[in-house]
């Protein structure tokens, strides 16, 4: 029950990163669908942190290999953190920065380019693990 659960939020969070990527990105305008309000982008942004920490608790709880528990969490770790960072760096450059010339760059950097790339990297390990478990357990009912 636990690992369906955790697998529904899986799912949700590829398609809420899915989402997201092709906001950031323009490609909801350039396919025609038009501009997503601010207010969509922050609650699908809330949605999205809260799912990965539920994929984390769940993934902890669960007995699993130690593989598809790292992938798993990775991709919820990574998650997570995107909103985190995106929030740090508002803040860092509006506390230190504002009015001033230059930038924060690092945890815009990590928001962007950084966890995402981890995310995609737990997906696909993640993906990989749930098929190489179902198919090791069809071998052995076979």
């Amino acid at each position: 029950m636990m690992s369906k659960l955790r697998n529904f939020a899986f799912a949700l969070l590829i398609l809420i990163f899915a989402v997201l990527m092709c906001v950031i990105f323009g490609l909801n305008e350039r396919m025609g669908i038009g501009r997503v309000p601010f207010p969509a982008l922050f609650w699908l942004a809330g949605v999205f942190f809260v799912l990965s920490i539920v994929e984390i608790v769940l993934t902890a709880k669960l007995r699993e290999t130690k593989l598809k528990k790292i992938f798993f969490i990775l991709t919820g770790v990574s998650a997570a953190c995107i909103p985190v960072f995106a929030v740090l760096h508002n803040v860092v450059y509006g506390l230190f920065f504002a009015g001033k010339d230059g930038d924060e760059a690092v945890f815009f950097i990590l928001a962007l380019l950084v966890c995402p790339i981890l995310f995609v990297v737990g997906l696909l390990g993640s993906i990989t693990a749930l098929i190489a478990s179902k198919l090791t357990k069809r071998n052995f009912a076979a």
